[in-house]
């Protein structure tokens, strides 16, 4: 056995170097060597009786870690006579294989709302290589998509490749993701690889039905109107509602859950659609109320309800008459009208004051500056009363004239207001102003 194995990836290497001999003489003495011919090695003849156990190139460990050997020694004597010879090769690991996945890519299941730390799967590699060039850490690389919060959703277990998800998954928000894992052995330099692991999340019945139509959020209530001859299977109206759910959990069936008049309308398991289940007569009710139960498919199974308001009405022109539901809305409408007239009233009112208290304000003041610069009957010359003087151009006593003269004026014009006879007015000013000269000025007459 040679004491120290070969490395797989040494080339040309010389293994042994032995010496054969015969005690016979001439060709009996003479030896010859040989080994099988399927094995990577050769012998080298050097000198005389001199061999060299050579290796071809490079072994592979992988393929065979250890080699027996058996060296044949033949003399050329008569008989020949043969020695056999047993050499073992160990071959040394060299790290020259990559961890390899037993898959290229994974899908792993993993149902929504899961609690957290779950073990969702694993991921496996493999190395060829021996020692510590076969040993195998797990990584999570980093994902091709920036915005993928991987390091919040799994992580690994570095020594065996097992997959705990970190957090609740919720189907509605995140159905699948993917990324890729390494594994790399502990040789040197170390060695790698990576595989694909799909993350599909499972869909769990978590959300119910949510009704669009009629709306049910607790404002008025939308009246449908049915004509009383309307057929059986006349179409009323149609409960929509949706589920967040997939697949089965997400498939709708819609029953009657409660009429206020049973057998007289009738819901289409469906599809939703509410239709009258036989003629109308008079004597149906005029309003009624029904409650149409919306159930998903899943398991457990989820519901909601869905409650519409059906009017009976002669014809689709006769007005709409409002639910006693709806009673308490328009009252509390109607108080609010009022209450707005109100106070726009009283608004304007306290307007309209204010604007009559300003324009009765301004008016005064007007007054009281035209009291301070009115001017009073002027004296001397001009009597209380004029006398009657005849033939002289006088004004008698009947033709009188409120004079006054503009006060702070420099040029002494005098105002004739409110004649008496107005035929005479004009007769009268002129002797006026023939009597006293210093008034002749300007006049006017009121």
């Amino acid at each position: 056995m040679i004491n120290s194995p070969i490395p797989e990836n040494s080339g040309e290497t010389v293994l042994a170097v032995f010496s054969v001999s015969d005690l016979d003489s001439g060709d009996n003495g003479r030896v010859m060597c040989s080994i099988e011919n399927n094995l990577p090695f050769f012998l080298k003849p050097s000198v005389e009786n001199f061999y060299t156990l050579v290796s071809e190139g490079a072994l592979d460990r992988e393929t065979r870690s250890e080699y027996n050997i058996t060296i044949t020694i033949t003399d050329l004597g008569t008989p020949r006579l043969k020695t056999k010879y047993n050499i073992t090769v160990l071959v040394s690991d060299v790290n020259d294989n990559a961890p390899a996945f037993t898959q290229t890519s994974y899908t792993l299941f993993v149902r929504e709302n899961n609690s957290p730390a779950l073990h969702i799967g694993s991921v496996s590699a493999t190395d060829r290589d021996s020692g510590t060039n076969a040993q195998v850490t797990y990584s999570l690389l980093p994902p091709q998509d920036p915005h993928l919060p991987l390091s919040s959703l799994v992580s690994i277990n570095a020594d065996n490749g097992h997959l705990f998800a970190l957090r609740s998954l919720d189907y509605e928000a995140l159905q699948a993701f993917e990324f890729r894992v390494g594994a790399t052995d502990r040789g040197s330099p170390a060695l790698s690889s990576e595989a694909l692991v799909r993350v599909l999340v499972l869909d769990a019945n978590d959300n119910s039905p949510f009704v669009l139509y009629p709306l049910q959020n607790g404002s008025a209530p939308c009246t449908e109107l049915v004509p009383r001859a309307a057929e059986p299977g006349y179409l009323v109206t149609k409960v929509v509602a949706v589920d967040g759910d997939s697949g089965q959990n997400a498939w709708l069936s819609y029953q009657l859950l409660k009429a206020t008049e049973p057998g007289l309308f009738g819901v289409w398991a469906h599809n939703g659609e509410v239709r009258t289940a036989r003629l109308l007569s008079e004597r149906d009710a005029a309003k009624h109320k029904l409650a149409v139960l919306v159930k998903d498919n899943g398991e457990p199974p989820r519901s909601a309800t869905a409650t519409l308001h059906v009017l009976l009405v002669d014809g689709f022109s006769q007005p709409y008459l409002p639910l006693p539901e709806a009673a308490p809305a328009q009252a509390q409408a109607d108080l609010l009208t009022v209450y707005l007239v109100v106070a726009l009233a009283s608004v304007s009112s306290l307007f309209l004051f204010s604007v009559l208290l300003f324009v009765a304000v301004r008016l005064c003041r007007r007054s009281r500056a035209a009291s301070v610069g009115r001017c009073s009957v002027p004296e001397g010359p001009f009597p209380g009363h004029l006398v009657d003087v005849s033939g002289t151009g006088t004004l008698s006593q009947s033709y009188q004239y409120e004079v006054c003269l503009t006060g702070g004026s420099g040029t002494n014009e005098f105002k004739f207001l409110k004649p008496i006879i107005p035929n005479f007015v004009a007769q009268g000013a002129e002797r006026v102003s023939e009597a006293n000269p210093s008034f002749r000025k300007s006049f006017e007459f009121s």
